[in-house]
């Protein structure tokens, strides 16, 4: 069983735990660093980050991933920016404030001493990027330029037009290379961890299937990192790359991970709406484009009119309406609900009224078309390609979707889950965003992470374990090869009639359907009461063509789909023992008379934390309250 969870939160003032910590922190010289091996899972920003910076203070690396190389990693795909507290345009930021700001947008869910420590490595964060070479945007005078995300009043947000993912993967990217032609990174593409690896209650390697080969092999080290991602292809239709899984984490889960807050998944406000019943997967329009772009729908519900036939005073500018001081920059969870009630209400537009216009005809008439170019024209290409539409001559139609997942794998300060040795960074832990992310902080949570915290926290872990590393020849590692070997053979033995991803399809419906943007008791016991049904026929009824000895696409979504299977239910569990609504967790009998988010800090004010009991027993919810000693939780208004 479980104890007490400890968070291991440093004492002190909030603005000195952070350097406390890293000066009390057990250090490792030099020469020491080369006994002790590391296995980094994921290559994106945060996983790239680790393994390249482990790697140049001398540690011995793996590095896996699933795509043909790291850059491919799935980070590539943010465009906005990146938060940082620079304040370089002068307009009153400071750390405090985006603590307070990251603090508030996840509705005072997340820890203190976490936000507090992310928001003061921002800074640095943005000096190492250009020191490699990103590319951010810069002012005519050569200084670099800001632009204003969702939930903030000040322009904070570094970017470099709407790749900044891409630019900054790159730039991890360019570091992890140079420790792999150094020998201090050993890069394992094409490969899959399948299973975690515990030996005496400590993580102590993986189990990985060759995705071109089939292999199956198990790799030992000092210490495991999980930095594999988020959870949102649950929902199938996500703004996700189609590769995205919750396999890792999930794997880890069953080995004794808790998983934390997993109903809290995020909605963007700016997708380009469902085509067709047949997409496989939806793209996300930057948040930045709210910076100039205009929300509306018509005023009277039905109105099937062209936009530029309906006049200004027939137009509901919703978001400037309902919060006039954040206008068209509300959070993503409000702007979201608020996009829904419009749609609900008989006032959408395009096919189905499941879509709203963000409109950009002010913008031009104020900048001219050629810095609205400028500004985001890679992103207006995007739309065009895929819509056929001209976002200079008429507004761009945008709808919410699945985009990013705040629950994940609980960790302490340190970034250690409660399984000693397994370490989780990036999307793939809980920590740092609460019941909602603001735009523009998930690179920044993920660098963070990979460059600043866990190089200064994993020694607290490794110093005392030093010659612990076992074999791979340890019968602990033989008796996870046999479990996984058995669940490939039993997946391709099924030959049932239905394709994978027609029951990837039907969960995604369902948990949409039943547990996306709003919930309820009852949908959520309709959906818990079904998920068990369709998982049933899965294991009766899939089809996979094809054998393990070789690339089988189809045998790496099934098992990808498994997990969503039983971690979809998971996720309505937590939902429904939640009773409140906070963030992007809205449970319709939880509100204000206004349709705002009602949360309950006297029962809530904590985070849950699930510990898997076995197969098809319900799992045990533990609990970490929230102690807020600098910052007094308050309704969460936006007004």
């Amino acid at each position: 069983m479980i104890g007490e969870l400890n968070s291991n939160i440093p004492s002190g003032p909030l603005a000195e735990k952070w350097s406390k910590h890293k000066f009390e922190s057990k250090l490792i010289n030099p020469a020491n660093r080369r006994k002790y091996e590391i296995i980094v899972v994921g290559s994106g920003l945060a996983g790239g980050a680790a393994a390249a910076t482990l790697g140049e203070l001398g540690y011995k690396v793996k590095c896996f991933c699933y795509q043909d190389s790291p850059r491919r990693a799935h980070s590539i795909a943010a465009q906005g920016g990146i938060n940082a507290a620079k304040n370089y345009q002068n307009d009153g930021d400071s750390v405090h404030r985006l603590f307070y700001d990251t603090l508030k947008g996840g509705d005072f869910r997340a820890r203190e001493a976490n936000v507090h420590r992310l928001a003061e490595v921002s800074v640095n964060i943005i000096d190492q990027c250009v020191a490699q070479g990103v590319p951010f945007a810069r002012e005519y005078g050569g200084m670099l330029d800001n632009r204003s995300f969702g939930g903030a009043q000040v322009s904070r947000t570094f970017y470099a037009r709407g790749q900044t993912g891409q630019q900054l993967l790159l730039g991890a990217y360019s570091g992890l290379c140079k420790q792999i032609a150094a020998g201090s990174v050993e890069m394992f593409p094409r490969t899959e961890m399948l299973d975690l690896v515990v030996i005496d209650g400590h993580a102590k390697g993986i189990v990985v299937r060759d995705m071109v080969t089939g292999a199956i092999t198990s790799h030992a080290a000092d210490a495991v990192l999980l930095a594999t991602g988020g959870y949102g292809n649950v929902f199938y239709l996500s703004t996700n790359a189609k590769g995205c899984n919750v396999t890792a984490a999930y794997r880890a889960h069953k080995r004794g991970a808790l998983f934390a807050n997993p109903c809290y998944t995020q909605i963007h406000p700016t997708c380009i709406p469902v085509a067709g019943d047949y997409q496989s997967k939806l793209t996300l329009m930057s948040e930045s484009l709210r910076n100039d772009g205009r929300v509306w729908v018509p005023k009277k519900k039905g109105d099937n009119r062209k936009p530029h036939e309906i006049p200004e005073d027939e137009r509901d500018y919703y978001l400037e309406r309902k919060y006039p001081s954040f206008g068209n920059l509300a959070p993503r969870d409000i702007s979201s609900r608020s996009a829904k009630e419009a749609c609900d209400d008989g006032r959408g537009v395009g096919p189905g009224g499941l879509g709203v216009y963000l409109d950009f005809a002010d913008a031009i008439k104020r900048l001219s078309e050629k810095v609205v170019r400028e500004r985001y024209g890679n992103l207006f290409e995007m739309y065009e390609q895929i819509t056929g539409e001209d976002g200079y001559k008429v507004p761009m139609r945008i709808f919410p979707a699945v985009h990013y997942t705040m629950g994940g794998l609980w960790v302490d300060y340190n970034l250690q889950s409660n399984v000693p040795g397994l370490f989780v960074l990036g999307e793939a832990n809980f920590s740092d965003h609460g019941a909602n992310r603001l735009g523009a902080s998930a690179l920044m949570q993920g660098l963070a992470d990979g460059y600043f915290v866990i190089p200064s926290t994993i020694g607290n872990y490794l110093a005392p374990n030093v010659g612990k590393r076992p074999s791979t020849d340890h019968p602990e590692f033989k008796r996870v090869v046999d479990e996984v070997q058995a669940r490939t053979k039993l997946l391709l033995g099924i030959k049932g009639r239905r394709t994978v991803d027609s029951f990837h399809r039907e969960l995604g419906m369902l948990m949409w359907d039943l547990c996306g943007m709003a919930r309820t008791e009852k949908s959520l016991q309709r959906a818990l009461s079904r998920i068990p049904t369709l998982r049933e026929e899965f294991w009766k009824n899939v089809n996979i063509p094809g054998e393990n000895e070789s690339l089988n696409v189809s045998l790496e979504k099934a098992g990808r789909v498994a997990d969503f299977l039983e971690f979809g239910e998971l996720m309505c569990l937590d939902a429904l023992e939640r009773r409140e609504s906070c963030g992007g967790h809205f449970r319709e009998e939880f509100q204000y008379p206004d349709g705002e988010a009602k949360r309950d800090d006297e029962n809530f004010a904590h985070v849950a934390a699930w510990e898997f009991t076995g197969e098809g027993s319900k799992p045990t919810r533990h609990v970490e309250p929230l102690v807020f000693e600098n910052v007094k939780p308050s309704v969460r208004s936006y007004k």
